[in-house]
């Protein structure tokens, strides 16, 4: 009898440890809160429920039930960027990160810049976003597949699959409007014109700032529109894209370079031989002057000599030379 009670006491035991951990970790998970700087989409996940989304927990919330077994899908909240850059380290990408367009005039630029948005915290907004994109895996640039809710690095590889490929578009559109030295001033110094001979150009160049400008402005107009008609909604909301930079290709920024030590050489020729028909100018006004007054000239030639002659004969070459 005491074997018999000592087996069912067991068999009591496993059978409370196998019900009691779930229903506890069931229950102590059951329980979720937000910071203030990210929103949560709740799914049931209950054994014997559907994987329907259940609520939406709002920025900075208190602990708040969500049901048996449920998992919650966390998304910013606040104000994100998407940064395209050749600083490697500051980009979304590893490395040197740009995009490079082709200019009207068939020359690639790079160019960098930064997306500032926000998501959209609309409550069914918000249920069509998890619904589409958060049932679903994004490489990494570490190339490992994540969910768009799997911390920074999620989020950024649902950035670099989905929205980076309307930002690329939209820069090729806009910046293929331009021709190369509208944008980058010193493409004019080794470009050449319709005649073959190489454009003249001067070092003052006009400032490009404001087709850059249009171009911002264009890529802010077209932007949101387009993400909306990829994405299906308007998930992403106050978009604003802001061009920090437009790069020439290395070949091209070296030859850039060679031309403006070219002009830079030749402006110094130029200062040189200005300088030397200035002083010739000098030397003749000089020699009329002495020609109308030889008594100046003789002054003159009195400054120039060396110290310490005491005996000076004009018309005589012989001098006379103190004493050691």
């Amino acid at each position: 009898m005491g074997r018999i009670s000592r087996g069912k006491a067991i068999v009591a035991a496993v059978v409370l440890l196998v019900v009691a951990v779930p229903t506890l970790n069931g229950f102590f998970g059951s329980f979720e809160r937000t910071s203030g700087g990210e929103v949560a989409v709740v799914r049931n996940g209950g054994m014997f429920d559907n994987n329907r989304i259940r609520q939406i927990i709002d920025p900075g919330s208190g602990l708040t039930w969500i049901g048996w077994w449920s998992h919650t899908h966390k998304y910013p909240a606040q104000q994100r960027f998407y940064t395209i850059t050749s600083d490697s380290g500051r980009g979304e990408r590893t490395g040197v990160d740009v995009v490079t367009v082709p200019s009207s005039d068939g020359v690639n630029m790079g160019i960098e810049g930064t997306l500032y948005f926000t998501l959209n915290l609309d409550h069914a907004t918000l249920r069509k976003f998890d619904d589409k994109f958060g049932t679903r895996k994004f490489t990494g640039a570490d190339g490992k597949t994540r969910y768009a809710y799997d911390g920074d690095e999620g989020w950024s590889g649902f950035l670099d699959q989905i929205v980076r490929p309307v930002i690329e578009n939209d820069l090729r559109t806009q910046v293929n409007s331009f021709r190369c030295a509208e944008l980058v001033s010193s493409c004019a110094l080794v470009q050449n014109n319709s005649g073959g001979k190489q454009q003249q150009t001067s070092l003052k160049v006009q400032s490009n700032n404001a087709n850059i400008a249009k171009v911002q402005n264009a890529i802010n107009t077209s932007l949101e529109q387009d993400l909306e008609q990829t994405l299906g909604l308007p998930f992403l909301t106050n978009l604003h894209f802001n061009l920090a930079r437009i790069t020439l290709p290395e070949q091209v920024q070296q030859a850039v370079d060679s031309a403006q030590a070219a002009f830079a050489k030749v402006t110094e020729s130029q200062a040189q031989v200005a300088q030397a028909r200035a002083e010739a100018e000098a030397n003749r006004a000089r020699q009329e002057g002495y020609n109308k007054c030889p008594t100046c000239a003789d002054i003159e030639k009195l400054k120039a000599l060396p110290k310490g002659i005491t005996v000076y004969a004009p018309g005589n070459d012989h001098v006379s030379l103190p004493s050691r």
